[in-house]
């Protein structure tokens, strides 16, 4: 399933023309971030939040491990699946 604007379209990548698929689309499951550290990922100019920085599904899953986000951290839709369903909403996530 593919999400524009945290909303999802109901559809999978695949429905979509060539054009849209080139993109890195955000699919399966999105975790939105809220960064602690001020003036690192919390604040003005620089906050995870306000600038919609997910952990999210691809369709791209033969990039991940590249750079190929505006800053989003990018798994595997199984692996983004399996995450979302363990991790209630609210919980703390460190990333390293």
């Amino acid at each position: 399933m593919v999400f524009f604007s945290r909303v999802s379209t109901g559809r999978p990548f695949w429905d979509f023309d060539d054009d849209i698929q080139e993109r890195n689309l955000i699919t399966s499951r999105i975790l939105w971030l809220r960064g602690l550290e001020a003036g690192v990922n919390s604040g003005e100019g620089v906050d995870t939040f306000q600038r919609y920085i997910y952990i999210h599904g691809t369709n791209h899953e033969d990039r991940i491990g590249r750079p190929a986000s505006g800053g989003c951290v990018v798994l595997a839709n199984v692996e983004m699946i399996r995450l979302y369903d363990q991790v209630p909403g609210g919980s703390l996530v460190l990333i390293e």
